[in-house]
């Protein structure tokens, strides 16, 4: 029962999360360490068995490729807003 719970949210979790990180205009509806606290609270359950556990990795590996994308678009907009660098 426990296991089928578990697949649940985590097939809840695969298809809400990326429309929730690309968001709107105005960024994301449900930010990354939201979805970062849900996986961690499955894991934290102790009843996750292998399969599910390689699930959830792939799912905290796409919040990381996801944070790292925010990161460097984050870098190019704050160069593009300071302007060229005069020597």
């Amino acid at each position: 029962m426990m296991s089928n719970l578990i697949d649940q949210d985590i097939a809840h979790i695969r298809r809400v999360m990326p429309l929730s990180l690309s968001g709107d205009m105005g960024g994301s509806i449900l930010p990354a360490p939201y979805w970062r606290k849900r996986l961690h609270r499955l894991l934290e359950t102790g009843h996750v068995n292998k399969g599910q556990l390689g699930e959830i990795d792939s799912l905290l590996h796409q919040l990381d490729e996801h944070d790292t994308r925010r990161t460097a678009q984050a870098s190019a907009q704050h160069r593009a807003a300071a302007g060229p660098v005069h020597c």
